[in-house]
């Protein structure tokens, strides 16, 4: 009996070990396309903050956190993903007039019901803002473990839906200017 208490205990202690990458972002079509059609305006991107600055992780469950590549915090994986998109659209200059700053004001997931909660406003230099929030939908399971890794693997389709928001938003030239 001992050795079934001791063999339990130990799959209890290795199934919290386990974490979720969200792995690196992918720039989005759509987004870039968005981008292109505002006319090429040049833009720097800043420093983006957090309500809750350098969070690199997020609990899932009992099974493990859902972790950011590098161990980068969240707000600088959305920084990233932003200019990754405004560089394809070739509109990122460090020289330009104009510099975006960003405040990550939620960061969230609800893996029960299969959804990231992320909320961002972006400042522009020019003295305008822009807040855009989203709650991506991607399905859900019961299963820890599964959940988990389904919750990761939404993560960088839910940033281009972010981001998207934000571009496609008509403020958003106005950032630019």
């Amino acid at each position: 009996m001992g050795r079934w208490i001791a063999l339990l205990a130990l799959i209890v202690a290795f199934a919290g070990c386990a974490s979720f990458d969200v792995g690196r972002y992918g720039v989005s079509v759509e987004n870039v396309a968005a981008l292109k059609k505002l006319g090429g305006q040049k833009v720097n991107v800043g420093q983006f903050t957090a309500k809750e600055p350098g969070k690199t992780k997020i609990p899932c469950r009992a099974v493990g956190p859902i972790t950011t590549p590098d161990e980068r915090p969240f707000e600088e994986f959305i920084r990233k993903a932003l200019i990754d998109e405004l560089t394809v659209a070739d509109m990122l200059s460090d020289s330009a007039p104009v510099t975006l700053t960003g405040q990550l004001n939620k960061i969230d997931f609800d893996s029960m019901a299969g959804e990231w909660q992320l909320d961002l406003t972006v400042i522009s230099s020019n003295g305008q803002s822009l807040n855009v929030s989203d709650n991506y939908k991607y399905g859900f399971t019961y299963m820890g473990e599964t959940a988990c890794a389904r919750t990761a693997k939404s993560f960088g389709p839910a940033v281009q839906v972010l981001i998207g928001k934000l571009v496609y938003d008509p403020k958003f030239a106005g950032l630019l200017k």
